[in-house]
């Protein structure tokens, strides 16, 4: 996808973007209820009392510490990094909550909720990911997810999206480039940027996961703020801030 590439569109970015890419990544802020009500709604932390919950790709466990703090019995995040751990231990620690809040790299104590918050549109194989969620929930266990925005809206290319909808209309070869003159990681594709980028749709997530072992039993996009239209099944692709939904099993 893209049209603009080459030589031209390498410098057509490097005019446009300016330092665009060269911002220092957002630091998380202070633990609160705003976000996670945001991405989950304002009934979350109902649906989350008592029960058992696994923070999926917790980071340094500020949501996990919110879920304990606000009334789940027993919180577990998983995380692929050692320091994103030791960080999420420490934070527990001094929330008071490090006997309810467990991290580590995997588990295998049921959970009745698997929470995803940011990482849809992140994952490499999310068909992949969807049957390690299921392989993780006890009996009547969900899945609420809670990702975007997904790859029609107008930013989203993330970083890439230097202006609305740039990702479609440069060539990742030329993003890419643009990207290298900043980013010395090696990437060559989106997939291989941090975080990785899977292009995914909100149709192409529909279709992944009706082909696992879970089913979607509610969906809601949330459109760019102002402009309620945009949740039109036709247009959704491209005004959909926020996808959230609850998987559950077949």
């Amino acid at each position: 996808m893209g049209i603009i590439g080459g030589e031209i569109g390498y410098r057509m970015l490097r005019a446009i973007g300016g330092e665009v890419g060269r911002s220092v990544p957002h630091a998380p802020g202070p633990l609160g209820d705003a976000r996670m009500i945001e991405c989950f709604g304002a009934d979350i932390f109902e649906r989350l009392r008592g029960l058992t919950v696994i923070d999926f790709g917790c980071g340094g466990g500020e949501q996990a510490v919110v879920c304990a703090l606000r009334g789940a019995a027993r919180v577990i995040g998983i995380d692929i990094q050692d320091s994103a751990l030791e960080r999420a231990r420490a934070l527990a620690e001094r929330e008071g909550v490090a006997d309810r809040c467990t991290f580590a790299k995997r588990t295998d104590e049921p959970a009745d909720i698997v929470l995803s918050k940011d990482a849809f549109e992140h994952f490499e194989d999310p068909g992949a990911i969807i049957e390690i969620m299921d392989g993780l929930l006890g009996p009547g266990g969900r899945v609420l997810a809670s990702f975007g925005p997904t790859w029609l809206h107008p930013h989203g290319g993330h970083l890439f999206s230097v202006f609305p909808w740039s990702h479609l209309v440069f060539t990742e070869r030329s993003l890419i480039r643009w990207r290298a003159d900043f980013k010395h990681d090696g990437a060559t594709r989106f997939s291989e940027v941090a975080g990785g980028l899977n292009q995914i749709t909100i149709a192409e997530f529909e279709r992944i996961v009706a082909a696992g072992p879970m089913r979607i039993a509610e969906m809601d996009t949330v459109p760019i703020r102002g402009m309620a239209w945009l949740k039109h099944h036709a247009v959704r692709e491209f005004g959909s801030s926020l996808v959230r939904c609850t998987l559950v099993r077949r």
